[in-house]
């Protein structure tokens, strides 16, 4: 049976994003006349600015990282235009998941986020955002947007993050709360440079992958915190698309994130293998068993990322899909990644913990120096 066929499943979702989250997130999204809602909540609307990062300082004209990820904060849609714009297969996910009343997990759309203005290089680009998202305004600077918005949202899909402390500081400099895609700042200076800025001027911090928000993660972490299963001996994390350098340093990410999720921080040392399009990574502990990351992990069938948990009593595996639809699973972990920025402007309570974000970008270089030196174990403190 699909997905389709069971909406009451949009119930159980909503629970265990509540269940996941703790008091924060149970209220995330909450709309009017939900169970328990503080009828003032909605009183204020939360203005976003979202920003598109650059590659290597090219537009990213139809950035997905914005287009889809953040217009979860945004009350209305054009579809017709949306549709306009992107590629067939966004348009049709866009259409059948994204903006479907059906499938809104009962917290959609947010009664109080609204994006009003939008900043890209190019300003087409930008401009084409404002007709898919009505209500949207072109941002003709960064400076200028930042005193018209309560928080940043940066998106990026595919560039390294060098970029990323300019576009985020004079938000940051306001004590906005904001959320900066990864690779937060490319290397682990750049993402630490970026972290103590936030913290210097009081403004909450946000970055990771969306694999953090996964429907199958939130399930891990819930065995892992009951107990009943024991403790997590290792983590097998595989991303399907095929290895390359320039592919590891941004999609590596991904993996790095699943593991960090899972295990926590405190990774000790990384080394990494590749022969063909197959990289192997393995991340120590110095108090725990390690981890394994597979990069461009050869399957049969196609899966984008496929990630074991090995408990004492169990082995639990899962993908991004919810009961085998990827689409509807890919939608549940964007919204999910929405759901905690939002709350985290509201509340001003950072998610994630600093270190958790400096040491997946150190895992990464890790592993990258570790490949140029015959896969020696090179520990974090090098790269760090």
């Amino acid at each position: 049976m699909s997905t389709h066929d069971q909406l009451p499943r949009r119930q159980m979702l909503l629970a265990s994003a509540a269940a996941v989250g703790g008091p924060a997130l149970a209220t995330a999204g909450a709309g009017p006349g939900a169970g328990g809602a503080d009828p003032h909540e909605s009183d204020k609307v939360l203005r976003i600015g979202v920003i598109s990062a650059t590659i290597r300082g090219k537009p990213q004209t139809r950035n997905g990282h914005t287009w889809h990820f953040a217009q979860y904060l945004h009350p209305t849609a054009d579809i017709d235009a949306y549709c306009k714009f992107v590629d067939p297969g966004s348009a049709k996910f866009f259409r059948e998941y994204m903006r479907n009343p059906k499938f809104t997990f009962d917290q959609l759309p947010f009664p109080d986020t609204k994006i009003t203005h939008y900043y890209d290089v190019d300003t087409q680009a930008a401009t084409d955002f404002t007709q898919a998202f009505p209500g949207v305004e072109v941002a003709n600077s960064i400076e200028e947007m930042v005193e018209q918005v309560d928080a940043i949202w940066l998106g990026d899909a595919s560039g390294f993050g060098d970029d990323h402390f300019d576009l985020v500081a004079p938000g940051l400099k306001k004590g906005l709360p904001t959320f900066c895609d990864k690779p937060i700042g490319e290397t682990p200076a750049g993402t630490r440079k970026i972290l103590e800025f936030a913290t210097q001027h009081n403004a909450p911090i946000m970055s990771s992958s969306l694999f953090r928000h996964e429907w199958g993660a939130e399930a891990a972490l819930r065995k892992r915190d009951s107990g009943e299963f024991g403790s997590i001996q290792y983590v097998i994390a595989s991303v399907q698309g095929g290895y390359s350098e320039s592919g590891w340093m941004v999609y590596g990410q991904h993996p790095a994130w699943t593991v960090m999720t899972l295990l926590g921080p405190g990774v000790e040392a990384v080394s990494m293998y590749a022969r063909e399009n197959v990289a192997h990574a393995l991340i120590t502990y110095p108090d725990r068993m390690p981890a394994e990351i597979w990069f461009g992990r050869p399957n049969s069938t196609w899966e984008y990322c496929h990630t074991e948990v090995h408990f004492e009593k169990m082995k639990f595996a899962y993908t991004a899909g919810i009961e085998g639809d990827f689409w509807y699973g890919h939608h549940y972990e964007m919204f999910r990644m929405a759901a905690t920025f939002r709350e985290m402007v509201k509340t001003r309570r950072e998610p994630i913990p600093h270190q958790e974000i400096l040491e997946v970008t150190a895992i990464v270089h890790a592993a990258a120096k570790s490949l140029t030196e015959q896969s020696r174990l090179v520990k974090l403190t090098e790269v760090m």
